[in-house]
């Protein structure tokens, strides 16, 4: 199958230019002006935006919490993602604890098999590492999960200690992997929690009061000096805040490898946005919480600095019925997380470049290119070159619509994003040269999507 698209503005994360793109066996095989490359779909592709496909290295789908399940699995998921432009994602298998990490990849595996519309791949959670387990760490690199992911948070749960930290920081160091780290002081945070209820503070805004800022700065400067101390690059999940983006900011500023995403809900919404007299709080309910409103302009900043290099969305969404209502009476009890998997690109393109704050090339950088090469896709993946994977979204830069419960496609019975008004689209978008989503139509097939091998993190990132 060959497909040849013609006319449109390519947009890289370097580059800016009219011209043609001839597709065939899955790959790019000639980019060039005026091809006339017989081909068995022609797509044209004038005043429109030619782009990469978008990759979301941050998302939870059907993943146990709380005592349920995110709502979106891997085929509603994947299908979701790729109606609003995203082609690959990275989900996080979790190992069992005390088990294997061979036996929570199987896991996982096993939910996206037969499901996923789009490619993905994993990064694999610790949650204990006995020196016996180290070698394993080894085996999952070798297998293409070259990142795991390790909490401050959630003690009992998923929390470990800084010495297991340091342990998996160290080992990573020699074989190339990356250490994602979820950075707040849980150990705090749970007495602020203990004390919150204490005094009968329960609605879901005392979710987000009972997270300050600082216990996510705090660990986020921990994360980076235990990094440091390991000789290991580490990368900073979901940062919301710019007491912790100084932090990654000040590492950056002296040469360490310390990397960071931020997340659409911590650029759009604010803990104002929780102070309601209703339940409807809950729909904000994730971790780390929302903050005050002023932060978002320095994540904003940040993203345009190169101190926060990707945009994900954290996406592990649970309906408001019958799932969030599950803390109806004590906000503890809220499944944590929301929905954004299908909108992160239509959101960063709106407040980003439509508003000013990013450049054309910035904005495919963080959504796209940045991702694939930090997390060992590139150039197979985040790239329009010859030989990368046919991923390509055809954007309209000018279609415009609504965010809105009623229309997306995400497995979740409501929007963070209700109402908002959004100008530009993916109107075609092809995974590995398969025409998958075409005027708001979905062409593609479940169970197509590739496991994505990846390589370790020096190879990609420079």
């Amino acid at each position: 199958m060959s497909t040849l698209i013609k006319n449109g503005r390519i947009i890289t994360a370097e580059q800016d230019y009219i011209g043609d793109i001839f597709i065939e066996d899955e790959k790019i095989n000639l980019i060039g002006e005026n091809l006339n490359n017989k081909a068995d779909k022609v797509i044209d592709a004038k005043d429109k935006y030619v782009i990469p496909g978008g990759i979301d290295v941050h998302t939870h789908l059907d993943m146990p919490f709380g005592g349920t399940t995110s709502s979106d699995d891997f085929e509603t998921g994947t299908k979701a993602a790729a109606f609003g432009g995203t082609t690959s994602l990275i989900d996080f298998a979790i190992q069992p604890k005390g088990k294997s990490f061979r036996e929570g990849l199987d896991i996982w595996m096993a939910k996206a098999d037969g499901k996923a519309t789009i490619d993905y791949g994993f990064h694999m959670i610790i949650t204990d590492l006995p020196d016996s387990r180290l070698s394993e760490m080894t085996d999952m690199v070798n297998e293409g999960i070259t990142s795991f992911k390790l909490f401050l948070a959630y003690p009992n749960i998923l929390m470990v200690d800084d010495a297991t930290i340091y342990k998996a920081m160290k080992h990573t160091a020699d074989t190339g992997a990356l250490i994602c780290m979820h950075a707040e002081n849980g150990m705090v945070i749970d007495e602020i929690v203990r004390q919150t209820v204490a005094a009968g503070k329960l609605s879901p805004i005392n979710h987000a009061y009972s997270r300050p800022a600082i216990a996510e700065s705090e660990s986020t400067h921990r994360a980076i000096a235990l990094a440091q101390m390991a000789g290991s690059p580490v990368y900073i999940v979901h940062l919301t805040c710019n007491d912790a983006l100084e932090k990654v900011s000040e590492a950056r500023a002296k040469g360490l490898p310390a990397f960071a995403e931020t997340c659409p809900q911590y650029l759009f919404h604010s803990i104002d946005d929780m102070d309601t007299p209703d339940f409807e709080g809950a729909k904000l309910v994730f971790s780390p919480p929302l903050r005050e409103k002023w932060n978002q302009e320095k994540l904003w900043a940040g993203l345009r600095r190169n101190d926060l290099q990707v945009v994900s969305t954290d996406h592990c969404p649970f309906n408001f019925k019958g799932q969030k209502e599950l803390g109806k009476d004590d906000f503890t009890k809220i499944p944590n997380g929301g929905p954004s998997l299908e909108n992160r690109m239509h959101l960063t393109f709106q407040g980003g470049v439509n508003e000013g704050r990013l450049t054309l090339n910035r904005w495919v950088e963080i959504n796209s290119t940045a991702p694939a090469k930090i997390f060992g896709m590139y150039p197979r993946k985040g790239s329009i070159s010859v030989g990368s994977d046919a991923d390509i979204v055809i954007w309209d830069p000018n279609a415009e619509h609504t965010i809105s419960a009623e229309t997306h496609h995400m497995n979740v019975d409501y929007s963070m994003y209700e109402g908002k008004k959004i100008k530009g689209n993916a109107e075609t978008v092809l995974s590995r040269g398969k025409v998958i989503v075409q005027n708001n139509e979905f062409k593609g097939r479940t169970g197509r999507g590739n496991f994505i091998k990846r390589s370790a993190f020096g190879s990609t990132w420079d």
